[in-house]
């Protein structure tokens, strides 16, 4: 069965509406490994096309190579992106929710790892966080680009 089209934030639409999401690849598809999965996502993430993002985020937090200790990590990096795509539908309490979450789950690690700026994402949470508080959610928020990846690790 087709699955039904979407809005650019990933919001599910009537049969027969434009699929604004049509052209979107899914990870398995044109990715080989976690980090090249990041590294397109953390691509979509600065276009601020976070439902795609977080769909490859979620790619690399359930491969098959990411070590057990990991995955809250990329389970909080995958959160972030999805916190994101609530506040662009409008969702205040999805957004404040998976924006707390991810901060939570990202706060167990150090900063850098894995390459992330865990610290410097965490902060990016927050201000997100602050930007609803005061805004509500919006697809207009002031969305900061990705953390530039350090040099201190590799990527999965």
């Amino acid at each position: 069965m087709k699955r039904r089209p979407r809005d650019r934030y990933g919001r599910a639409l009537r049969r027969g509406s434009t699929d604004e999401l049509l052209q979107a690849q899914e990870p398995e598809q044109v990715v080989d490994s976690a980090a090249q999965a990041c590294q397109r996502a953390i691509e979509l993430f600065d276009e601020r096309r976070f439902f795609e993002a977080h769909e490859f985020f979620e790619y690399v937090w359930k491969a098959d190579d990411i070590e057990a200790g990991d995955r809250r990590f990329w389970q909080g990096v995958t959160q972030v992106a999805v916190g994101c795509c609530h506040a662009q539908r409008g969702n205040i309490g999805g957004a404040r929710t998976l924006l707390e979450r991810a901060a939570a789950n990202l706060s167990h690690y150090p900063s850098p790892h894995q390459s992330i700026d865990t610290a410097a994402l965490i902060c990016l949470t927050d201000n997100i966080a602050q930007q609803i508080r005061r805004q509500g959610a919006l697809p207009k928020l002031e969305f900061a680009r990705f953390p530039p990846l350090t040099q201190e690790s590799s990527l999965p």
